[in-house]
């Protein structure tokens, strides 16, 4: 199925039925009167976040949503029917924005939320409403009022605890397949990740977390060169990066600290925040590195990148120091995780009677 991130779609909510002008009047049956019900409610939009999807391309070929109008208000006293709602169910990780203004309107990041992006219009009076001792006949309606109408962009970025970043053929989807139960497409020619694949790294029982593989960037992306910014999006909401380098490229004339310092230079035009998270460097395919140059090409890399950061060294292919790298990952992610918990405030309603002794 093609990878669909970014989808503009037109939503309509049901317009109100008419109120009614009517009278009751029966032979033989007194106490007539006014009797013209109200018009019934339109249909609401409503979008839920569906963990069973992971793109928005069921949007990109349905672009026209409309709710049903509320049915119009009869005589007897008869309301009409509410129209019927719709819901649209979009992947967690979806930002609805209004499409003409850019406004960020709505944000799908709890499984199975429901949110109410365009309300159906209230049903018009009937002549019953307007009844009163001074006015026993009205003949006074209102129409239905219109429901709501949206252009909006819908916008996914995916929920993944950590981020590959890395020059295409860097080895990226090698190690995703290695470490997660993600079986992305392998091979030796750039680009061969067109779209980003999600993994889930098992490290134990109950220990688990969300890896990303985001296609290479290469120097000059802001720009629009190789397949641009379009992806980095998906690295926003992530808690750590791992910078994925290329230890033996197979030309010999490339320089790997040159291509990793020119994705560090993209990163930070691209956004300035998401330069600033916290990132490792992950030195990749040094299989194919002899045993005595290993610890002499590592330390010249690492000397002349000038890095200070945590460095771990890995064959992706071979699976040497994956494991140390994985648990690694899962003791920073759980940490953030049980942080991020501290800082949420506690209802005191709720708050366990030792914690507020």
């Amino acid at each position: 199925m093609k990878f669909v991130d970014e989808a503009f779609i037109d939503i309509a909510a049901g317009d109100g039925g008419n109120g009614c002008v009517s009278f009751r009047h029966e032979k033989y049956k007194e106490f007539g009167g006014p009797d013209g019900g109200d018009g019934g409610r339109g249909g609401h939009v409503f979008a839920v976040a569906d963990p069973n999807l992971n793109t928005l391309v069921d949007f990109r070929f349905s672009r026209r949503h409309e709710a049903k109008r509320g049915e119009h208000g009869k005589g007897s006293d008869m309301f009409g029917a509410a129209g019927s709602d719709i819901t649209l169910k979009m992947p967690v990780g979806t930002i609805i924005s209004d499409a003409n203004t850019g406004e960020q309107l709505y944000e799908l990041l709890t499984p199975g939320e429901v949110i109410t992006i365009a309300k159906g219009g209230d049903g018009g009076f009937g002549n019953l409403r307007f009844k009163s001792a001074i006015n026993r006949a009205p003949r006074q309606k209102t129409p239905g009022w219109p429901g709501e109408r949206k252009s909006l962009k819908l916008e996914l970025k995916v929920l993944a605890d950590v981020g590959l970043l890395g020059m295409p053929n860097a080895g990226k989807s090698t190690f995703i397949a290695a470490v997660s139960n993600a079986r992305p497409k392998i091979a030796d020619y750039p680009f061969t990740t067109l779209h980003p694949n999600l993994g889930v790294v098992r490290v134990g029982p109950e220990q688990s977390f969300v890896v990303a593989d985001i296609p290479g960037l290469i120097e000059g992306a802001s720009e629009g060169a190789g397949l641009g910014h379009q992806f980095l999006r998906h690295l926003q909401r992530t808690r750590l990066l791992l910078h994925v380098v290329d230890m033996a490229p197979f030309d010999d004339a490339v320089d790997p600290v040159a291509q990793a310092k020119a994705i560090v230079a993209e990163l930070k035009k691209y956004d300035a925040e998401l330069h600033d998270k916290p990132r490792w460097l992950v030195l990749n395919k040094l299989d194919m590195v002899p045993a005595e140059e290993r610890a002499a090409r590592v330390k010249d890399f690492v000397k002349r990148f000038k890095w200070k950061g945590p460095v771990f060294e890995i064959s992706a292919l071979t699976r040497e120091g994956c494991e140390t790298l994985v648990r690694a990952i899962y003791q920073h992610v759980h940490a953030q995780q049980q942080s991020q918990d501290a800082q949420q405030e506690v209802d005191p309603r709720f708050a366990r009677p030792d914690a507020q002794a």
